[in-house]
């Protein structure tokens, strides 16, 4: 997984002077309060990349846990929303993969719609929705991370593990894609 966490690779004498010096009920603290602040939006960005509320959900919870359970190697407490973001991110292509494949099983029961769901299912943002998904993955990514969390090229590329040239043309291709698909469904 990359991100730009910075994990001590020493050992847990080094990690005494850095963030993970905090005694757990500090850690868990911090982490409930990160949680608090971002998981929202973060569920929000899986939603649009997966397309599923409950699969979002388990993506944001699983990197919420695993912030949790590598806090101790944490060298820079700043970066954790940046790591959280690339976890959501990594998350979520594991899961495009997982879909991919044949279902082993038949499909189960679509879970209710909620309240939240509903409100995204309106009919422009329906269409918005369908042409994201019809991008391919680095430019539904790049878009995304660009203009629903609004982060620089920079922030996006190191999300996305790539330069920033690659995420400023994978945004043009991606909106001019978009701007056709959004002519055709009109």
């Amino acid at each position: 997984m990359r991100s730009d966490l910075r994990l001590s690779q020493a050992g847990p004498e080094a990690a005494a002077s850095g963030p993970g010096s905090a005694s757990p009920t500090a850690v868990e603290a911090t982490v409930t309060a990160l949680y608090q602040a971002h998981a929202l939006r973060l569920i929000r960005l899986a939603y649009l990349m997966l397309g599923d509320r409950a699969s979002a959900e388990d993506v944001v919870q699983e990197a919420f846990c695993g912030l949790y359970r590598r806090w101790s190697r944490l060298t820079d407490s700043g970066s954790a929303v940046s790591y959280l973001r690339s976890c959501v991110l990594n998350g979520c292509r594991s899961q495009l993969r997982r879909r991919a494949r044949p279902p082993a099983q038949p499909a189960q029961q679509q879970s209710p719609v909620s309240a939240e769901s509903a409100v995204l299912a309106s009919e422009e943002r329906a269409a918005v929705l369908r042409a994201l998904r019809r991008l391919p993955a680095r430019q539904r990514e790049a878009v995304l991370l660009r203009y629903y969390l609004d982060l620089s090229a920079q922030e996006a590329a190191a999300a996305m593990g790539v330069g920033p040239s690659t995420v400023r043309s994978a945004t043009h291709r991606a909106l001019v894609t978009l701007g056709d698909l959004l002519q055709e469904f009109s």
